[in-house]
Order: structure tokens, then sequence, then C-alpha cells
């Protein structure tokens, strides 16, 4: 089992830039495929990102091509969501998520973050 924590959250002007960093302890942070989903209020949750084991693998929801980048570094148990460019639409709460195979729909993550909140103002 693993426990993973997200921070990095916040409000920022549109065009601005967050990196978001998610900390995961208790469990081999290398034996997990990781991903960020983001949830908008009245929205269902969905992927953004995610980054398999070694980082062999990404993949980005078209909404985010160009503009997000994830990276993990698996020696210092922690995965990464560098976004720029952030537009309005990007506002939700972002979560990080493991799961032990490569996919992108949130019922095959097993283990969550509690979230954190990104606000990007219109």
């Amino acid at each position: 089992q693993i426990l993973l924590v997200e921070s990095g959250g916040g409000v920022v002007q549109a065009g601005g830039s967050l990196n978001l960093s998610c900390a995961g302890t208790g469990g081999t942070f290398s034996t997990y495929h990781m991903g960020w989903f983001r949830q908008a209020p009245e929205k269902e949750r969905e992927i953004v990102a995610a980054i398999s084991r070694f980082s062999g693998m990404s993949y980005y929801v078209d909404s985010v091509k160009g503009r997000f980048t994830i990276s993990r570094d698996n020696a210092k148990m922690i995965m990464q969501l560098q976004m720029n460019n952030l537009e309005p639409e990007d506002t939700a709460v972002y979560f990080c998520a493991a799961a032990k195979t490569w996919n992108w729909r949130p019922q095959d993550y097993h283990y969550w973050g509690q979230g954190t909140q990104v606000t990007v103002p219109s």
C-alpha cells in the first residue's frame, strides 16, 4: 500500500504556471504507474496525464498537450506536474493516483491523494 500527498496548488492568473508535486510513502513507488487526475465542480474526474513506472511512457489528455509536463523521480518517490499557460478551464481539484497497470481510467487507480485545488480566475 502506498500513501500519496499532493502539494503545490493555488490561485494563478491565466497564462501563469504552477508545479504540482505528489509525494509517496509506505510503498515501493517504482512499482506503480502514476497519474494526475482533476475534477471540476459538477464534472466527472478525468485523467490529465500519466507516466509509467520508469518514465518510459507518458500520456496527456488533448486539452493539456504542449502546456503540461509530467515527471517522476523514483529515488525521491515524487511525481510532478508542471503546468504552464494555465487557462480558466484548468480550474479543478487535482489528484495524484497510483496503479499497477498502465491505463488512465480512474477506476483502475487504487491509491489516491487527497487532492489540491488549482484555480485560474477568468
